[in-house]
């Protein structure tokens, strides 16, 4: 289902990180992701809306390992009490982090999700959203991931903007998942004065 695009209150910008987007860990189209995620944190601090950087603290070994220059984020925060860090260890950003709680002080009622990866991270935070009461907008080419290899005797290799596609596609009745990043629009939260999104 095709949803009119709004503005939004929020941009969560899910892992994007060293290892992720530079090196032989890049995600396919990794350049063309960081324009458009580059644009969207600009466009949301224009407009006064929260961003908030996710971070996966990955395990040892990893090659997002905590304090890794892999686990570093590739866009430069703005600190303040527009712009904060989150830091996790789930692919689901509210699983076990502030990150409900950030949204519901701020009055957030609606949010983009940008990042990696389009089938893990990025569609687990985006369907917890949902589950929340959250309006969601997930830009169509502001996510990525890695292509699935073959599975000898079981599937073929199946290319990343296919998963990209195919991770959208299972949100689509209830997010925004056919608009570019360059239609996203934001504005600010309003100001915490009543409940929110549980």
């Amino acid at each position: 289902m095709t949803l009119t695009a709004y503005p939004v209150e929020a941009l969560l910008v899910v892992d994007v990180q060293t290892a992720f987007v530079t090196g032989p860990g890049a995600v396919p189209g990794a350049d063309r992701l960081l324009d458009r995620t580059a644009a969207l944190i600009a466009g949301a601090r224009a407009g006064g809306a929260l961003v908030v950087h996710v971070q996966n603290d990955g395990p040892p070994g990893a090659d997002c390992e905590p304090h890794t220059p892999g686990w570093e984020l590739h866009h430069r925060v703005e600190p303040g009490p527009a712009e904060v860090v989150i830091r996790k260890v789930r692919d689901d950003s509210f699983e076990g982090t502030s990150l409900n709680g950030l949204l519901t002080d701020a009055g957030v009622r609606s949010l983009a999700v940008c990042g990696m990866m389009s089938e893990m991270c990025v569609q687990a935070t985006a369907r917890t959203a949902l589950a929340r009461g959250y309006r969601v907008v997930l830009p169509y080419d502001a996510h990525a991931t890695h292509d699935i290899p073959a599975a000898p005797g079981i599937a073929d290799a199946v290319p990343a903007a296919t998963v990209s596609r195919v991770a959208a596609w299972a949100l689509s009745r209830e997010a925004d998942t056919t608009i570019p990043a360059s239609a996203v629009t934001f504005t600010s939260p309003p100001a915490r004065s009543h409940p929110g999104p549980s």
